[in-house]
């Protein structure tokens, strides 16, 4: 059995250029050369428009070129949902800080997000994209059956990638990611770092997930380091695509 590693840089954006060389600098180094995926944002947070930076558009159009594989992650990344209790809530308050874009969308709004973002990035990459990862990994029940709809070849959330078109899981584990935003975050996710990079061993796809923001803290950047040091004997750099294989 091959056993795989999929690492992806999210928010990709002109908003976070500087961090995104960053970490696209260093998984090269890791990984080799454009053995990640890219989760682009069409305007992160209505400030930081993608079809209005034509600069940033090539830069993307290069990396997917070099072999990235290029998904929508959203629209604006921001939740701007109001959630009336349960679980959404919990999910909105708790697993994010106010970026669980696609949580409360009806099936409507979800799908003109998803054809508006659709068409910038493709625009830009000059290809389909690979498919759509929700802002935090958090999908309501309209986003999820505007998805399915939508044609999107992949998906994934923080405990699986499917192929929407039928629902089959094409892979399954939690994602190892790391959240920089405060400091019982930082600890929290370095703890989970160390534990998933052996716990995880024996799964046959392991997904590693970075964010801009992981680039001001040292130690999550060591962090990486270690977990992709411990991981990567004895599996390969993957595409998401290859699980569909």
């Amino acid at each position: 059995m091959t056993k795989r590693l999929l690492a992806s840089i999210h928010d990709v954006s002109p908003k976070f250029e500087r961090q995104i060389d960053i970490l696209a600098e260093r998984l090269d180094r890791q990984l080799g050369a454009a053995k990640f995926a890219m989760l682009v944002v069409p305007d992160h947070w209505d400030s930081a428009p993608l079809s209005a930076d034509p600069a940033f558009q090539r830069r993307l159009r290069g990396w997917a070129d070099a072999g990235v594989e290029m998904f929508l992650h959203g629209w604006r990344h921001r939740d701007d949902s109001v959630h009336s209790g349960g679980a959404a809530n919990f999910k909105a308050t708790h697993m994010t800080a106010g970026e669980g874009e696609f949580l409360g969308l009806s099936q409507g709004e979800a799908t003109r997000r998803l054809r508006e973002g659709r068409a910038v990035v493709e625009d830009a990459i000059g290809r389909p994209v690979a498919g759509f990862i929700a802002p935090a990994w958090l999908y309501g029940p309209g986003a999820m059956a505007a998805v399915t709809t939508e044609g999107f070849a992949l998906a994934e959330d923080h405990m699986k990638v499917w192929r929407p078109r039928d629902g089959k899981v094409l892979a399954r584990g939690p994602v190892i990611t790391w959240a920089s935003r405060s400091r019982g975050r930082i600890a929290s996710s370095l703890f989970f770092a160390r534990l998933a990079r052996f716990g995880l061993q024996p799964l046959a796809n392991v997904r590693v997930a970075v964010h801009p923001g992981d680039t001001g803290v040292p130690a999550l950047l060591d962090s990486l380091d270690a977990t992709l040091a411990r991981l990567l004997p004895g599996r390969r750099a993957a595409r998401y695509a290859d699980l569909d294989a």
